[in-house]
C-alpha cells in the first residue's frame, strides 16, 4: 500500500510508559529527517514510577513528572520541534478525533497505540471505524510475546482491518479505562519483558518508518517473541495470474 512522501505529517500517539516511551526518541528523530511540516502530540496520564526505570525510557530525575510531559520536552527541544503533550488519559472518543484533527490541510493522519488495556483500544477502533483518513498501528505485548497491527482508512474505506479485527476479543465490553481501575489494581500491570518493549517499539517505527520515509507498506501485522528472537509478518496474499 501506497503513502504520500511530500504531505505534512500529524501523529498522536497514546501511551508513553513501556513501549511508548521507547519510541518517542526516534518518532521525534523520524519526523525532523523527512523535512516536512509535522506535529506529534504525546498523551498519557501516569507519571513516572521507581518501578518504571527498570524497562521504560525514564530516569530518576523524571519520577513524579508525567510520562507525556517529560518525553515530550525532552525529546522536542532535541530535535528543535514544537512541543505537544496531553499530560491525562484520553478516554474520550471525541476528545481523541479532536487531537487526530491536523494542523496542516492535506496531512496524513497516524495514530499510534501503544495502551496497555483493551478499553482504549476499543476506542481506537470506534473512531478509526468512523474515520474518513486514518492510519491506526497499535502495539501490544505480554511477557515476550507481541504484535503490532497497521489499519488503514482511506476515503471512508477500510483498506487494512485494524488490531481488533485479528484479535475480536479486543471489544470485551467487560474492560474498564486506566482511571477505572482502584488504585490497587492499577498499580499492578501484566509482567513485560524489556526486550519485549524494545521490540514492539521498534517494529511500530519499521512500519512508521515506510509509510511516512518510505511511501509504502506491505506488512499488514507482524507478531513477534523476544524469547525466541523471533519476527513473523503478514503479508498481503498474491493475486493469481
Amino acid at each position: 500500500m501506497r503513502f504520500p512522501v511530500s504531505c505534512p505529517i500529524h501523529i498522536v500517539m497514546l501511551g508513553c510508559g513501556g513501549t511508548g516511551g521507547h519510541i518517542a526518541p526516534h518518532l521525534y528523530r523520524l519526523l525532523y529527517s523527512v523535512f516536512r511540516p509535522s506535529t506529534a502530540i504525546l498523551c498519557d496520564g501516569d507519571l513516572v514510577e521507581k518501578r518504571n526505570l527498570v524497562r521504560q525510557n525514564f530516569v530518576s530525575c523524571d519520577l513524579g513528572r508525567n510520562k507525556a510531559e517529560v518525553l515530550a520536552e525532552r525529546y522536542s527541544a532535541a530535535f528543535g520541534m514544537g512541543c505537544r503533550y496531553v499530560p491525562h488519559y484520553i478516554e474520550s472518543e471525541d476528545e481523541l478525533r479532536q487531537l487526530l484533527y491536523p494542523d496542516y490541510a492535506d496531512a496524513l493522519v497516524i495514530l499510534l497505540g501503544c495502551v496497555d488495556n483493551n478499553r482504549s483500544r476499543r476506542m481506537c477502533n470506534e473512531v478509526f471505524y468512523h474515520a474518513r483518513d486514518l492510519v491506526y498501528i497499535d502495539s501490544g505485548n505480554g511477557l515476550a510475546n507481541g504484535q503490532v497491527v497497521c489499519g488503514v482508512r482511506k476515503g471512508g474505506r477500510t483498506l487494512r482491518r485494524p488490531v481488533a479485527g485479528f484479535y475480536p476479543d479486543i471489544l470485551d465490553p467487560t474492560d474498564k479505562f486506566p482511571s477505572e481501575l482502584p488504585c490497587a489494581e492499577a498499580s499492578v500491570s501484566s509482567p513485560q519483558a524489556m526486550t519485549a518493549n524494545l521490540m514492539a517499539a521498534t517494529l511500530t517505527l519499521c512500519m512508521l518508518y515506510n509509510i511516512i520515509a518510505g511511501g509504502e507498506l506491505t506488512t499488514r501485522m507482524t507478531t513477534f517473541s523476544s524469547k525466541t528472537v523471533n519476527v513473523r509478518p503478514l503479508l498481503p496474499k498474491r493475486r493469481a495470474a
